[in-house]
């Protein structure tokens, strides 16, 4: 089950919240990491006031297929695993604290020390609660424990700091290079001259054009970097700039990833290149700008991604959208989770194994298409649009943007990773490399895979 209720006793009144029950269980190998982040940060935590001892969050999940271990290989010996009881005692620790963080502000597990006493099966109701026994500055130390209705299946102790995000993401830069890459670090300088976007700035409304038409506005690895330059810019020019309207010039919105590409780069460069564009289209979600797609022609793999990520698509009644890497020989490197939150897990289903793209009122049927404009009155609706925008209270729009995102829980945040790795694994394969040939021989595909 991907999302939970929060309960939260703490005086004067207890505050209701939704998480996501979907989150890497790596931190435990994190520790001296976190603690780090505590030790190097600086003094600028500060947070709301109202936090005290015995300050208690509870968190139930219903145990599902993602949270159980079978042991000596016996169906009959499926039991909810440690690292997600201890998970979920470490998600109520982090709850309790939420309503009491800064803007800007994140706490980091730094110590637990649990035991696991009983066991419980799949589709049992678990809940875990977690208790403030003391607050040493931004140190906060909890009894945690883990029950399924009146057992105790685990119990011990967990040490949370509060700590500035920006101050992890330094952390993390400095760590490894392809973190540092897919940072996207709000930047305050100009705008540089780019080549493969264009962007004009009018009345705080940016329009970007993705300029590569003879190649339907496939996006290369250029063009990724640039696109990763104007998300930082737009992060960084919250004031300046209100909304964005993004089209493709030519007949095209976006053909997709630049498959032409591929053959020339290497296996872990690929890698790399798919996360990176992962955390391109998620960031869309975390910029200040209302960032509103103007679906012009087809928009395929990667380019129907890119819409996704836009808060507002428009189109006009010739686009079509469609998901059709199956048919060159691997799966979506990126942006499943991003599709099924807008048109369900059958359409996505539909989309992504038949690769058949759909026209834009099936799209606006299915959710995909907030509105269908003629084709030669699609910019003039987009300025429309953000105009009207601009006449609404500019700091409830980021808000409203940002806590409808939040509301996904984190499980699309982190999707993208095991979406890239599934297709590392299949374009390594030998029905990658025939559809990779037959798209360069513009032939249809002979896979023989069995």
């Amino acid at each position: 089950m991907e999302t939970a209720k929060i309960r939260l006793f703490s005086p004067p009144r207890p505050v209701f919240a939704v998480c996501s029950a979907q989150e890497s269980v790596l931190r435990l190998s994190r520790i001296p990491q976190n603690a780090a982040f505590l030790q190097n940060s600086d003094r600028s935590v500060t947070m709301k006031p109202g936090l005290q001892q015995g300050t208690v969050a509870d968190l139930t999940w219903i145990v599902d297929a993602s949270m159980v271990i079978t042991l000596g290989g016996d169906a009959r010996a499926t039991v909810f695993s440690t690292p997600n009881m201890i998970l979920l005692m470490e998600r109520a620790a982090r709850e309790a604290l939420r309503p009491y963080l800064e803007q800007g502000e994140e706490s980091v597990g730094i110590d637990v020390n649990i035991r696991h006493l009983a066991g419980t099966g799949m589709g049992d109701t678990v809940t875990g609660r977690a208790t403030v026994t003391t607050i040493e500055g931004r140190k906060i130390h909890f009894a945690v424990e883990c029950r399924a209705g009146d057992r105790v299946l685990g119990q011990g102790t967990h040490v949370r700091a509060v700590v500035p995000v920006a101050k992890i993401i330094e952390n993390l830069n400095s760590l490894t290079p392809s973190a540092s890459a897919m940072s996207l670090t709000a930047s305050s300088a100009e705008l540089p001259t780019l080549s493969t976007l264009q962007v004009n700035v009018r009345n705080r409304i940016a329009h970007v054009i993705l300029n590569r038409p003879a190649a339907l506005n496939a996006v290369d690895r250029q063009m990724t970097g640039e696109l990763e330059q104007l998300v930082a810019w737009l992060a960084g020019h919250p004031r300046q700039v209100r909304a964005v309207l993004v089209s493709g010039a030519g007949r095209a919105f976006c053909a997709g990833d630049d498959v032409r590409e591929l053959p020339a780069i290497a296996i872990e460069d690929a890698r790399e290149l798919s996360l990176r564009q992962a955390q391109l289209y998620l960031a869309f979600e975390r910029l200040p700008q209302t960032i509103i797609a103007l679906v012009n022609g087809d928009a395929l793999g990667g380019g129907c991604v890119l819409a996704c990520a836009a808060d507002l698509r428009l189109a006009c009644h010739s686009a079509r959208f469609g998901m059709p890497e199956i048919r060159l020989g691997w799966p979506p490197g990126y942006g499943l989770a991003q599709l099924t939150a807008l048109v369900g897990k059958a359409r996505a289903l539909q989309l992504c194994l038949t690769g058949d793209p759909i026209t834009a009122t099936q799209a606006l049927d299915w959710g995909l298409v907030n509105e269908l404009v003629p084709a030669g009155q699609l910019q003039a609706r987009g300025q429309q649009l953000c105009e009207r925008l601009l006449q609404l209270p500019a700091e409830a729009l980021r808000a409203t943007k940002q806590l409808i995102h939040l509301d996904e829980g984190t499980q699309p945040k982190v999707a993208h990773r095991a979406d890239t790795e599934a297709y590392i694994r299949c374009l390594q394969r030998a029905d990658a490399q025939e559809g990779l040939q037959a798209f360069a021989a513009r032939r249809p595909p002979k896979f023989t895979e069995p």
